[in-house]
Order: C-alpha cells, then sequence, then structure tokens
C-alpha cells in the first residue's frame, strides 16, 4: 500500500458507510430546485459529463440530482454489438480487471483476490458452476450513465441480497482493502442463458444510496444483517440481450461471471480498457 492509497483508504474502515450513504441519498433525492440544479452542473463540470448524449438533456427537467445521475441515454448513442454469439458491455466504464476464475479465486488487484463462494454469498453450490470460468470487473466514474444492461438474453433464475461494508471502490481503495467486492454489501443475479449460467453482481459502494432491478425495484436499502434470496421459477423474468436490468442511484461496479468453457473476452479486453455499453467484449463459446 502506497502513503496515497494509505491515506485514502485507511480512514474508511472507522467511518459509518450506510449512515454517510443514507445522508446522501436524502440530498440525491431532493427535489429543491436550485440545490439539485447546483450539484448537477457541479458534477457536469469536475467529471465532464456529456450530456449530448442524454435523452434529456436539459438539467431543468430532471426533479432531483439522483434523477439525472440514472437519466436515459438516447437510443442511438450505444448500438449494441450485433456479432454471432458477441457479448456486450453490461454498462459504460472501465474495465479494473479480466480473467479466469482459477481455483474459485478472482483477482482483485496488487497480489489481492477474493473466492466466487464469498462474492456470492457465501454459497459453494451457488458458486460451484463458475469454478475456472470467466469474470470481469467493470468500474463506473461519476461521468458514466448508471444503468445496467444485459451481456446476454437470460432468464432470471435467483437474486441474492448480501449485506456487507460500503467501501469506495476507486482505484486506490481496490488496490489496497483485502476482498474488497466480496465485502461491500451487493445484489447478485444469476441467469439461465444459451451459454450456461451468468452472474451479474452490482456491488455497493460508500454513497451509493441505493441499487435497483427492473424485476424487483429496489433491492437495498433497507441494509440487511443476513443474507436474502429470492427464486424465480414460474413466469421467471426473460431479459433480452441489450436490455436494462439494473441501476446504481449513485456509482459502482458490475461483476460478471460466466463458467468453464462458455465464454471468453476479446484479446484487448483488459485492465484499465474503457468500454461503451452493448459494446462487443468477448463470445459465447461453441
Amino acid at each position: 500500500m502506497t502513503i496515497k492509497e494509505a491515506f485514502t483508504t485507511l480512514p474508511q474502515y472507522i467511518l459509518p458507510h450506510h449512515a454517510l450513504s443514507k445522508l446522501m441519498s436524502k440530498l440525491t433525492h431532493c427535489e429543491n430546485k436550485t440545490w439539485k440544479n447546483l450539484f448537477i452542473r457541479q458534477i457536469i463540470r469536475h467529471y465532464g459529463v456529456n450530456m449530448d448524449e442524454a435523452l434529456e438533456p436539459d438539467i431543468n427537467a430532471f426533479k432531483s440530482f439522483n434523477h439525472f445521475f440514472t437519466r436515459e441515454l438516447n437510443p442511438d448513442v450505444r448500438p449494441l454489438a450485433t456479432e454471432r454469439n458477441a457479448i456486450a458491455s453490461p454498462a459504460d466504464g472501465v474495465v479494473s480487471q479480466a480473467g479466469n476464475i482459477t481455483n474459485g479465486k478472482i483477482f482483485q488487484a496488487k497480489g489481492k483476490s477474493f473466492t466466487a463462494t464469498d462474492l456470492l454469498g457465501g454459497d459453494a453450490e451457488r458458486a460451484e458452476p463458475f469454478n475456472n470460468g470467466v469474470f470481469t470487473t467493470i468500474y463506473l466514474s461519476p461521468k458514466d450513465y448508471h444503468r445496467l444492461h444485459m451481456p446476454l438474453t437470460g432468464t432470471l433464475r435467483e437474486m441474492v441480497h448480501i449485506p456487507g461494508r460500503l467501501f469506495s471502490v476507486n482505484t486506490a481503495t481496490t488496490n489496497s482493502v483485502p476482498g474488497l467486492f466480496a465485502r461491500n454489501e451487493r445484489v447478485a443475479a444469476i441467469f439461465d442463458t444459451d451459454a450456461g449460467p451468468m452472474a451479474l453482481i452490482l456491488v455497493g459502494a460508500i454513497f451509493v444510496s441505493s441499487i435497483e432491478t427492473v424485476w424487483h425495484g429496489v433491492v437495498t436499502p433497507p441494509s440487511i444483517t443476513s443474507v436474502r434470496r429470492w427464486l424465480y421459477q414460474e413466469n421467471a423474468p426473460v431479459l433480452k440481450i441489450g436490455e436494462e436490468m439494473g441501476r446504481f442511484n449513485m456509482g459502482s461496479t458490475i461483476i460478471v461471471l460466466f463458467a468453464k468453457d462458455q465464454a471468453q473476452w476479446n484479446p484487448d479486453f483488459t485492465a484499465d480498457k474503457i468500454v461503451k455499453l452493448g459494446e462487443h467484449i468477448g463470445n459465447t463459446l461453441p
């Protein structure tokens, strides 16, 4: 851990993560026009948000900062991958890592890793299909589009809400906090696809006021102390490639898992690569 990383990370161990996120939720949902417009303008200016891509470019049209943050895009600005057997990027963001799940372990950064079992709520049976498969971790910064979409067409089998902390997921914290993504609160959705099981894990972070899915609505808050689980058998939702599946109310990270010998990433799909929603990032295997 560098000195800079230490100054960034160590104070987070004692911060009241959920209380701060609750406060942020109140601020971001405030409908005071002066406050929310000031907040929106500051974020646009500081992070370089491209409002030309937004379906609604007028900030006065947003009833709150969160309404702006989860804004829709113009439908033609993120073309969906059309290559045969293509896997589409589920989000705008930066690739934190992408690679193999080796003996159940997922690489985080700088010699740190965590297990698929821990990531998926401590259930070895749930994680077993992904052993020796592939994963990617994509970080969404404040300037990015914050809705998440399907990498492949899938039928929802299970959703799991897993309690945890809310460490930041920026580079400094990812490099420093062991098992970060398996420690933060998160929502995992398991789909059946033509390429076998696919897991989409929406990882919370400090100031992320909530995570929601299109089939359930807001999953968190409330904060929880034990794992919550939903099974989908009859009338299970079917979502097509490119369709919205969820969103972060404030930004964070999505992790995608595929089973062994079912998918591979493109050669250039590596750490630090900037990706756009719908972009061709890999292929399912015959």
